[in-house]
């Protein structure tokens, strides 16, 4: 079983693997596991609560005894009123907010994986109706007949004439070579990538000025 696309926001791939096969047991038809978030407290923690969310329902997840027992508290969509999560200097504090009993609150929640599950949460409780029961299947285009090539005739053009090298064409394509480099040094696609978390909100602006400051001053 691959867990890759559970672990692209720094889970860890083995807890990962061990949630989401428990997890796996206990769902329903035409349901299927759409995030698991990991809790990573400042020491090493290894067995960490959890929040799993598939497209009917929401499992938070608790490792009791070294590991041999597992509490799960699980909601479906209609029982839940609301989510929010809190910022702190180590991860985040999430809060799953149900209609009815106490509230329920994991922190240390890298802040990556609470800002997914806030965005996915709140999407789900938004548009209920638009939590698809089964995992959405890819459309197969028509085949469509085959039709005979035909390969235009091409006028035959004299090519140009290469022109010989010369010391000036070398410091040309010198210049040219220095200038891709330049464009896609490591540099230039740490800040391309940095500018992307914080359009997509995954970042505060003071995390992306204070990262930007620290990559520009490598310069």
């Amino acid at each position: 079983m691959s867990v890759d696309k559970f672990i692209q926001d720094g889970q860890d791939a083995k807890v990962a693997e061990r949630i989401h096969d428990k997890i796996v047991d206990i769902l329903t038809a035409g349901e299927f596991i759409q995030y698991i978030s990991l809790q990573k407290k400042p020491a090493v923690t290894l067995l960490p609560d959890s929040i799993t969310i598939s497209n009917k329902r929401i499992f938070l997840c608790e490792f009791t005894k070294l590991g041999l027992a597992t509490n799960f508290e699980i909601f479906s969509w209609n029982d839940i009123k609301d989510i929010a999560f809190k910022e702190e200097i180590f991860g985040s504090k999430v809060t799953v907010i149900p209609f009815t009993g106490e509230n329920l609150t994991i922190d240390y929640i890298p802040k990556v994986q609470a800002r997914k599950l806030y965005q996915l949460i709140k999407t789900a409780l938004e548009n209920p109706a638009g939590n698809k029961s089964e995992e959405p299947t890819p459309v197969i285009p028509a085949e469509r007949p085959i039709e005979p090539l035909t390969i235009p005739v091409q006028p035959v053009v004299d090519e140009p004439a290469i022109p010989p090298v010369t010391e000036k064409n070398k410091e040309e394509k010198i210049t040219e070579s220095n200038i891709s480099v330049v464009g896609d040094d490591e540099l230039t696609q740490k800040l391309k990538k940095l500018k992307t978390l914080y359009d997509r909100q995954l970042i505060t602006q003071s995390e992306y000025e204070n990262k930007k400051s620290e990559l520009l001053s490598q310069l």
